[in-house]
C-alpha cells in the first residue's frame, strides 16, 4: 500500500483549499492507498529559522512527527493558496525549517549539484489563485512552479513533482468548485497509479537523521 502525505496550506477548515485537500484525501484512499492529512497551521513550532544553515536549531515535536511523515511518504500533496505570487508563510516556515541539508540534500565535495536525499518520492501541487492564466505566466513568470515546484521540491528530490494552478479562484461558481473537485479526485487517482506502478528507490541516507548541517553556508 502505497502512503502519501496531504499537507494543507490554509488555516480555514472552510476554505475551497480544504476541500479541495479533503477530496484528494479520499480519492487518494479509494483508489487503493493510504492517507495522513496535516493542516499546518495546525502545528506548533517556530517558524523562523534563527540561524540560518550555520548551526542546529532543534526541532519541535510536531516538526518531528512531520519530518517522520516525509520519511514514510511515497507522495506528498501540497495543498494552498497562492499569496503575492508565492506559498503562504506557513508553508515556506515549514520548508525552512524542515528542508536543511543533511536530510532534504547534501553538499558533496567536488560536485556542483547536491545529492537529493529526498528522492524517490513525488509530489503534487494543488494551488489556487486570483490571477488568470495569463497573468501567472507572463507577469508572474510562473512564480510558484519557479519556486516552489523546480527551486524547493525538485531540488530535493522530489519526481515527478506535478503543479496543478486553479485559476480565477473568486470567480468560480459553485458548479465549476464542484467541476474542480471532481478533477482533482481524478489527478489523485493518477497519482495513485502511478506512484505503485514505480519502485520506489531511495538514496542510502535519506532517513538518517542529520547530526550537523553538513557544513553548509548561507
Amino acid at each position: 500500500m502505497k502512503n502519501a502525505l496531504v499537507l494543507l496550506g490554509h488555516a480555514d477548515p472552510g476554505s475551497f483549499n480544504a476541500a479541495l485537500a479533503g477530496a484528494y484525501d479520499a480519492a487518494f484512499r479509494a483508489a487503493g492507498g493510504a492517507t495522513t492529512r496535516v493542516t499546518l497551521s495546525d502545528l506548533s513550532f517556530d517558524p523562523v529559522l534563527r540561524h540560518g544553515f550555520r548551526a542546529e536549531q532543534p526541532l519541535e515535536p510536531d516538526l518531528a512527527r512531520l519530518r517522520g511523515l516525509f520519511e514514510a511518504a511515497d507522495h506528498v500533496a501540497w495543498v494552498f493558496p497562492t499569496y503575492w505570487a508565492s506559498p503562504p508563510a506557513i508553508v515556506r516556515a515549514v520548508v525552512d525549517r524542515l528542508f536543511l541539508p543533511g536530510w532534504a540534500f547534501r553538499y558533496e565535495p567536488g560536485k556542483a549539484l547536491p545529492t537529493q536525499l529526498l528522492a524517490g518520492r513525488s509530489a503534487r501541487v494543488l494551488t489556487t489563485m486570483d490571477s488568470p492564466s495569463w497573468w501567472y505566466s507572463f507577469w508572474h513568470h510562473r512564480a510558484i512552479h519557479g519556486a516552489f515546484v523546480n527551486g524547493t521540491l525538485r531540488f530535493v528530490g522530489f519526481a515527478p513533482a506535478k503543479a496543478t494552478p486553479i485559476y480565477r479562484t473568486r470567480a468560480l461558481s459553485e458548479a465549476q468548485r464542484g467541476e474542480w473537485l471532481a478533477r482533482v479526485a481524478t489527478l489523485a487517482r493518477e497519482d495513485h497509479a502511478l506512484v505503485t506502478s514505480a519502485p520506489r528507490r531511495l538514496p542510502a541516507a535519506s532517513n538518517a537523521h542529520p547530526s550537523a548541517l553538513d557544513a553548509a553556508r548561507e
